[in-house]
């Protein structure tokens, strides 16, 4: 497509009646995504846009023609949720590499939604970008009117531009999704399917200075504690050093608004895995999650320091978190493709406080150093489908305290055709702790699949050495083992009479000790997914543990020398959801195992409606039960540290509400609200031998009996005052309780966790503004 320099003020209102449009080149023909890829756009519901430029910005104007414009849904939602209703996109490639693409959604009721699309994470809509567009419903369809700015898009600095573009179009009650240039689904790839945008020539791109200033102020307090309320603030720093690098900073974070943590009842071996919600750490990460090293959720986690307590003391205070003081990243890609990100943060010392029970004194006992966290990558892309990158993550904690360094080699190569892709890493850890001997590991895997077609298939493999830890500023459970693995897969390409989307897949997969050699994980599992002609979701699995295998982790012995044997299993589940685009919908799903040990199952029920009221009001509601049966599990260690078992029986309970009220597409009012409720039982005590097998224990009679309640509510308003300004109110109660006697009634339970006395309260105010530095000069300078 060949786009023009606009001289002319365009003001985005939808309505295109600037001379510049009059005139600009027209795209149509588009063709169907789904459900039958390949088909052109007809002409009752034609698509036609138009692109032109300035120094400033890309400016875009579409029309979607519908013969049926009454139909339109438009539902009303928060910023990147994309609901039930109509939208329009348009992807740029700044550098036609075929790679990466920054896209830009606005749905038929005016709601953005932003991201970045590549390859290996698909599209990550933690990108908040700032541009303006404006949508208007006609009798003939509707229209959408786009500003992009170039501080929102990477490019290079040539004179003479060439970008990657393509343009989406989605019809929602029909679920028909189109794109100018055709994604043909033959393929596994959709950024090296774009068509191009020529014409942008000598454009003078202004600074690319951001400072966003915020102040927010909190009161909490509960029964126990006097409400007391605090005032905060900092500042949030985004700059281009480049048309292609951008320097994001923050100063004094301020994380108190973002989401909360699903906590569960952890009875495993290993620790639950948060999702990240502050968003300088999901923003524009895309680089940094190149080989799974990096989880930011270390970065003013958990202390790592367990200091020792005397029989006379106890902690009076000790923090679960440990304050960020700053945070910094930088990332980038250049002419060449080659993406550089540095990432740098710095969490202060954190000290417990102690007190001996005989004397009344206190102690302060450092419990997390100053610590410096970064993140290094370069990620060399070519040939339009692949790419090499060599990642580093280095933690160093001040005084004599546990470092840790981690390197990776990894790549992602594709045949030019897209035909076949051969991927892997190599990585390697050195552990510097100053209590114990520093340790050097090691992991790496290699996998080749075929990528195109009907029929598609990879094998693949992994191995991990002993020591390898990279858990200072990455997440991993499991080590000293080596996998192999299967997958293949059949998919439709065009509807059947029954079917608009078709798959079947079947994976395989086995895992061994290094050490013993003896089989840790054997599985088969094949899966149908599909939606038929009133795009209803069905889908349902089979899967098969078909030999005994060996846990080496959940015996929770030192060296990881002892194991449990855990029994043969077959299962299988289902999955229902109903049409989105109808005002009411449901999401169904049970699942079952059945274990190759008497009475021993797992079953799980997950029941979740959900009505739209209207374009504003929308409720939906999860409930989602869960029994494992004679499951067998640690509690304990005896006085030899010999593994102290137990049967139990478990059932965990969790309900959830989350709605929404919008009253434009700037104006929301929040709703979220979770209990979750987990116990178990024990009925046998046991212990653990050394071949793996267990015995009764009729000595152990502490009680290891759990019971975990936690409930969150969190109802927010937030309003979007100006391009990337706003304010946000929250008002958050929540509690958390464990016992070891309780009773198994769910109302005692809920009740429990809502009382009064067991509720933390927060009521937080927050204002963000946006500032940029082209718009701010203009305030001082003399008229």
């Amino acid at each position: 497509m060949q786009t023009k320099f606009c001289s002319e003020k365009i003001t985005i209102d939808g309505k295109f009646d600037e001379p510049i449009w009059k005139t600009a080149a027209i795209a149509t023909d588009f063709i169907m995504i789904a459900p039958n890829n390949g088909d052109p756009e007809k002409n009752n519901r034609r698509s036609e846009v138009k692109i032109v430029y300035d120094n400033e910005a890309i400016y875009v104007a579409a029309t979607m023609y519908d013969d049926e414009p009454k139909k339109i849904l438009r539902e009303l939602t928060t910023r990147d949720e994309f609901g039930s209703a109509d939208h329009f996109g348009i992807f740029f490639n700044g550098y036609n590499d075929g790679q990466q693409e920054f896209r830009f959604y606005v749905s038929a009721a005016g709601v953005q939604q932003d991201c970045v699309y590549t390859e290996a994470n698909g599209e990550d809509f933690s990108l908040n970008s700032i541009w303006d567009s404006k949508t208007s419903i006609t009798d003939y369809g509707w229209t959408i009117e786009l500003k992009i700015p170039y501080a929102a898009v990477r490019f290079s600095d040539e004179k003479k531009q060439t970008w990657g573009l393509n343009m989406y179009r989605e019809v929602y009650r029909d679920r028909f999704q189109y794109s100018w240039n055709l994604i043909d689904i033959n393929l596994q790839t959709e950024a090296n399917q774009a068509g191009i945008l020529e014409g942008i020539e000598n454009i003078k791109t202004p600074t690319r200075l951001f400072l966003i200033p915020y102040t927010s102020y909190y009161l909490s307090g509960n029964d126990s504690n006097k409400t007391k309320g605090e005032f905060k603030g900092g500042l949030d720093v985004k700059y281009g050093i480049n048309d292609a690098f951008t320097l994001d900073a923050i100063l004094v974070p301020d994380f108190g608004q973002a989401a909360f943590d699903r906590v569960e009842l952890n009875l495993g071996p290993f620790e639950q895995q948060f999702a990240e919600n502050r968003p300088f750490f999901t923003e524009g990460t895309d680089l940094f999650n190149k080989g799974n090293l990096f989880y930011s959720r270390r970065i003013g986690g958990e202390p790592s320091v367990q200091p020792t307590l005397s029989s006379d003391e106890d902690f009076i205070e000790y923090p679960s978190t440990v304050n960020l003081l700053n945070a910094l990243k930088v990332s980038g890609r250049t002419k060449g493709g080659l993406g550089i990100g540095i990432l740098n943060a710095v969490t202060e010392k954190t000290d417990a406080i102690i007190r001996n029970n005989i004397t009344g004194e206190t102690r302060n006992e450092l419990i997390e150093p100053l610590a410096n966290f970064n993140l290094f990558v370069l990620d060399q892309r070519f040939r339009q489908n692949s790419s090499v990158s060599f990642i580093n993550t280095n933690v160093t904690r001040n005084g004599e305290y546990r470092d840790a360094n981690v390197s990776a080699l990894i790549y992602d190569l594709n045949t030019k055709k897209n035909t076949f892709n051969l991927s892997g890493d190599y990585k390697f850890s050195h552990v510097n702790d100053y209590l114990l001997d520093n340790r050097n590991g090691y992991n790496t895997s290699i996998n080749l699949g075929k990528t195109k077609g009907k029929y598609r298939y990879s094998v693949g493999s992994q191995y991990f050495s002993e020591k390898w830890d990279n858990n200072d500023l990455g997440i991993n459970f499991q080590t000293n083992y080596h996998a192999v693995y299967g997958n293949a897969s059949y998919r439709i390409i065009k509807p059947t009479k029954t079917f608009n989307t078709l798959n079947v897949q079947t994976n395989l997969y086995s895992e061994f000790n290094n050490t013993t050699g003896s089989i840790q994980e054997a599985s088969i599992n094949i899966n149908f997914n599909s939606t038929n002609k009133r795009n209803d979701y069905h889908g349902f699995g089979l899967n098969t543990r078909p030999v005994a295998v060996y846990d080496y982790y959940e015996p929770r012995s030192e060296d990881n020398s002892k194991f449990l044997i855990v029994p043969r299993r077959i299962g299988g589940n289902y999955f229902f959801s109903s049409n989105y685009a109808k005002k009411f919908a449901l999401d169904f799903g049970p699942s079952i195992s059945f274990f190759d040990e008497k009475d021993r199952l797992n079953f799980n029920l997950l029941v979740s409606p959900r009505y739209r009221f209207s374009d504003k009001l929308l409720l939906i509601y999860s409930s989602r039960f869960s029994r494992q049966v004679n499951d067998i599990g640690w509690i304990d260690f005896d006085n030899s540290d010999n593994a102290i078992l137990a049967k139990r029986n478990r059932n965990t309970y969790t309900n959830t509400l989350s709605g929404k009220y919008a009253i434009n597409d700037l104006i929301t009012f929040n709703l979220s609200i979770r209990h979750y409720w987990s116990y178990a039982i024990n009925k046998e005590i046991l212990t653990l031998k050394d071949d793996g097998t267990f015995e009764t224990n009729t000595n152990y009679n502490k009680n290891r009996n759990s019971n975990f309640n936690t409930w969150n509510m969190d109802l927010s308003f937030s309003w979007w005052f100006a391009p990337g300004s706003q304010m946000s109110i929250l008002y958050r109660n929540n509690s958390s309780l464990f016992a070891r006697e309780f009773n198994k009634k769910i109302g005692s339970n809920f009740r429990d966790s809502v009382n009064q006395e067991n509720l933390n309260h927060i009521l937080s105010v927050s204002i963000r503004y946006f500032i940029d530095y082209n718009s701010a000069k203009n305030w001082f300078s003399k008229k």
